[in-house]
């Protein structure tokens, strides 16, 4: 089967497909009459698997070491567990801090920003993780970038749609509804439907950064 069919059978990306194919963790056959890929049920069995898997925060790294018998699924379990539980004792932590914050300090301009920054980096010491902020301002970067260029391509095209509906606006309308009609209509109907997909590439995108695929082969 098609890319697309085992995309909308799995309920992941075409982007992510691609993605655990370059990371091992599939193989599709070729098809010898044009080289396409060609997925099997057996594939889309295991896609299942990596997304159950990755939906519980499996790294990459360990599905591939379970895929080639090199872990066994009890100790992934295990090992996954212990991740969640030292999360959960981060967000423990952070939630102390955030409890005290509130209980001691009244304004912003009262903080003491340095006493618990202190805090935080000898918590970090202990194997405390807080939010990676580096990351974050990334992601607000992106969005920033990816919303102005939309932006500004949207309002490029809008200026020529515009500048059609003034022009139009000295023609008579019999010239109007004449032979230019038709082109004139493709001409409007391809600039509207090229802002919308610019809209939805930029929620498709928006998309992708909140789900981090941006990191996805950094952190794994």
């Amino acid at each position: 089967m098609k890319i697309n069919q085992v995309e909308e059978l799995v309920g992941i990306t075409k982007k992510n497909i691609r993605f655990y194919e370059d990371a091992g963790l599939l193989n599709p056959k070729r098809n010898p009459q044009n080289d396409y890929r060609d997925y099997s049920l057996e594939d889309v069995q295991i896609l299942e698997r990596i997304k159950l898997l990755r939906k519980l925060s499996v790294p990459i790294e360990e599905i591939r070491l379970l895929f080639d018998g090199k872990c066994s699924f009890k100790s992934c379990m295990e090992n996954q567990i212990e991740r969640l539980t030292k999360e959960q004792q981060n967000a423990e932590r952070m939630k102390e801090l955030c409890s005290s914050l509130n209980v001691e300090t009244i304004d912003i301009n009262a903080l003491n920003a340095a006493g618990y920054l202190d805090k935080m980096t000898e918590l970090e010491k202990g194997g405390t993780k807080f939010v990676d902020i580096e990351k974050e301002d990334i992601k607000r970067k992106k969005k920033s970038g990816a919303a102005i260029a939309a932006a500004v391509f949207c309002g490029f095209m809008g200026l020529i749609l515009l500048s059609i509906f003034i022009a139009l606006k000295s023609v008579p309308t019999k010239e109007i509804f004449g032979e230019g009609f038709l082109p004139l209509l493709i001409v409007v109907s391809i600039i509207i439907c090229v802002i919308a997909g610019t809209i939805i590439a930029l929620k498709q995108r928006f998309n992708e950064i909140n789900k981090g695929e941006e990191y996805e082969a950094r952190n794994y």
